[in-house]
């Protein structure tokens, strides 16, 4: 991807966001991440439910995630926690509460609307241990070994240099520190039309790379552990596929070898103390992760 094109997307993807930050969860959960038309067929087309997590506030839900990567985290009381694209601070929020009143939250994001949503959300909610910084996941605006835990919650793939991004978390990761990110990836070639499609790209699919490139980048920069957590397809509805495929299209993208998935990563840094209490056995992993028998997901 050229210099050109990256900048393009990252000034696509802002404005986007800086419009989604207004929109009403209930909507967003009707479309793509927020950035397409919504859907009469299905509601919470990526998003799973947070409602049922200990320290969930609605107000900090704008209904943009694929995963529930806090869930997977391992955060420990006094953690220090880094969330990439943190919206209106729903992740930092559950995380919080998991790493307590001696723990330290950042939350990342490069949309003005969503780091101004997030600071007044935790001013009302008195969270003076969370704090939300402006930047560019692609340089995290953090020093080096800072963070015990790093999370995002389908982020990655709105991001142009993903590489660039996972170098970035090893950078800021403290060494025995691990992350657990939630994300989509695909298997197959993405219709071109799809592909080339602004919204369809800040709606985290067009911008979403192949499950075993994703993978890959984790491996070669470092990681250890790595561990996918969770999997689950996701399913676009025919009524938001056809505003860019028409009657045949829409029908080979269904029956065609091609899938679209949110997977949820673990991941650790070698070194370090922490290191000693993350084995293959202690990481967390959901039971119900494989989908349906023929699903191709597993």
């Amino acid at each position: 991807m050229t210099m050109e094109n990256s900048v393009e997307i990252k000034k696509m993807v802002k404005e986007k966001y800086s419009k989604i930050a207004l929109q009403d969860r209930d909507y967003n959960s009707s479309t793509c991440c927020g950035a397409t038309s919504s859907s009469d067929e299905v509601y919470n087309i990526m998003q799973d439910d947070y409602s049922d997590l200990q320290g969930y506030k609605k107000e900090g839900d704008l209904g943009l995630g694929c995963g529930l990567p806090t869930q997977f985290a391992k955060i420990q009381k006094g953690d220090t926690v880094i969330d990439l694209g943190s919206g209106a601070g729903n992740d930092c929020f559950v995380a919080r509460y998991e790493a307590g009143e001696t723990g330290k939250i950042i939350g990342i994001d490069f949309t003005e609307a969503m780091i101004n949503k997030a600071r007044l959300n935790a001013e009302k909610l008195g969270y003076n241990n969370v704090e939300f910084r402006f930047g560019d996941i692609e340089e995290m605006p953090v020093n080096n070994d800072v963070a015990d835990v790093v999370v995002s919650n389908c982020v990655l793939n709105l991001v142009p240099d993903k590489k660039q991004v996972v170098s970035e978390i090893f950078r800021v990761l403290k060494p025995g520190g691990h992350f657990s990110i939630s994300d989509i990836v695909l298997s197959g070639d993405l219709p071109e039309e799809l592909r080339q499609d602004a919204e369809m790209y800040a709606g985290c699919v067009s911008g979403a790379i192949q499950k075993e490139t994703y993978l890959s980048y984790i491996e070669q920069a470092g990681f250890e552990n790595i561990t996918i957590q969770k999997e689950k397809v996701i399913l676009i509805p025919d009524d938001i596929l056809s505003k860019y495929l028409n009657e045949k299209g829409v029908a080979e993208f269904k029956n065609g070898d091609f899938g679209i998935f949110s997977i949820t990563v673990f991941a650790s840094k070698p070194g370090g103390e922490k290191l000693k209490m993350i084995d293959s056995e202690s990481i967390p992993t959901d039971k119900n992760a494989c989908c349906e028998p023929g699903s191709g997901c597993c």
